[in-house]
């Protein structure tokens, strides 16, 4: 992807987000706007996985275990949060999803405050 279209494509999915922030606003659990997220993102024409599996390898392939990603729109990692507010840990919980998925971008996305929370994160290479 271009980074004019890895802009749009957060663009979007960071408009659908707060969108449906606004509608439902706080208190729910994370799985509740994953799927609202979800099925906005696809009526929209998204390609949109859920619940993704992530492993993680020793330099030697050796696997050193695995999580779940919340979601991947067209290419774009998306971890949702609901919590009261982003801690760097849920940062680096992001971070580390996209080393081991090999993915350059990602939104981090918190349905969990008043006030809607959404970063873009870079992996370093």
């Amino acid at each position: 992807m271009t980074e004019k279209e890895v802009r749009r494509l957060c663009d979007a999915v960071r408009q659908t987000a707060f969108d449906l922030h606004a509608y439902l606003g706080t208190g729910f659990l994370e799985k509740i706007y994953e799927n609202g997220l979800a099925h906005r993102l696809s009526k929209a024409g998204h390609a949109v996985r859920t619940q993704v599996p992530v492993t993680v390898h020793d330099e030697d392939g050796f696997l050193l275990g695995e999580y779940v990603a919340d979601m991947i729109v067209d290419g774009l990692l998306v971890e949702l949060k609901s919590v009261s507010a982003l801690r760097p840990e849920h940062l680096a919980q992001t971070i580390n999803y996209l080393h081991a998925l090999r993915m350059d971008h990602g939104l981090l996305v918190n349905f969990g405050s008043e006030k809607f929370q959404c970063r873009h994160l870079y992996r370093r290479k």
